[in-house]
């Protein structure tokens, strides 16, 4: 049985964690695109003030773990900080990250925290719906978070159209569940997320606000973070989900990836039946 993908078949996402990353290093390059979360950002204190800082420390960050898990090259297209507007509206632009040079097999968006800190506390913009967006041109696309998700998957598939996606819910934690004004938001924009498999073609949700444990749990807290944010455990703890998350879905679908081989190329093999090929679906 050693060749069967899924010996279990009722197995859930996150049952088994791979510390390898077990079949997403089939993708040789993947891009992050997030805030905090991405950018292995750890919590100081200021010595003087006793106020927190805050450290982008990316050789931390769960896609480095998770690059030297699979042996893939991994980008960082984050920031502390980041949300889906922001990202949007210049800061892809000035670093280069639409560049054909860092262009990937495949992206993980794991945005949303500050887009709902944003939304509920003024700054930003309305969650919206994946009602909002265009699959074939975002430039129709309000200016909602979910209409800045499907701008950015949008101009990404122009550039890599047979990349796979990776979006990835808000996980849950503490804030939620003491304010339910802020959990209406979270569940509103991961109900969005949810749905984007649904317009664009190679997309599977990374639903861990689903099938991860509360970020608030009191074994979590104690083992995995470091003031608001993760310690080099948690990120590497994260590393595992994704990189687990997304060996789950290939095994449960292998024929969607027989041809990730030929990302970025001309090639394609049109005789094999059990696979899809990457402008098909």
């Amino acid at each position: 049985m050693i060749f069967d993908p899924c010996p279990d078949k009722n197995e859930k996402p996150l049952d088994r964690l791979d510390p390898t990353g077990g079949f997403s290093a089939i993708f040789r390059t993947i891009g992050c695109i997030g805030d905090s979360l991405s950018s292995g950002e750890f919590e100081g204190t200021d010595p003087e003030t006793g106020g927190k800082t805050y450290h982008d420390t990316f050789e931390y960050s769960w896609g480095q773990f998770l690059g030297r898990m699979t042996g893939s090259k991994v980008w960082n297209f984050s920031r502390g900080g980041m949300s889906a507007r922001e990202y949007w509206n210049g800061f892809a632009e000035r670093h280069g990250f639409w560049g054909n040079d860092k262009l990937c097999d495949a992206y993980i968006i794991a945005l949303g925290v500050n887009d709902v800190n944003k939304a509920l506390w003024g700054g930003g913009v309305g969650i919206g719906s994946a009602d909002d967006i265009d699959p074939t041109n975002g430039e129709n696309n309000p200016e909602t978070v979910l209409g800045y998700y499907g701008k950015i998957i949008t101009r990404l598939r122009q550039s890599r159209p047979d990349a796979f996606f990776f979006p990835v819910t808000v996980p849950r934690d503490h804030r939620g569940s003491t304010n339910p004004a802020r959990q209406a938001l979270e569940d509103q924009l991961n109900e969005g997320i949810r749905r984007l498999p649904d317009l664009f073609p190679r997309t599977y949700v990374l639903d861990i606000a689903r099938y991860a444990p509360p970020f608030d749990e009191d074994v979590f807290v104690r083992s995995y973070q470091l003031g608001g944010h993760l310690n080099p455990m948690g990120y590497l703890l994260f590393a595992r989900m994704i990189g687990s998350y997304i060996d789950y879905i290939i095994r449960h679908n292998m024929s969607d990836f027989k041809q990730v081989g030929f990302i970025g190329t001309p090639w394609r093999n049109t005789k094999d039946t059990g696979a899809y090929l990457p402008d098909e679906k």
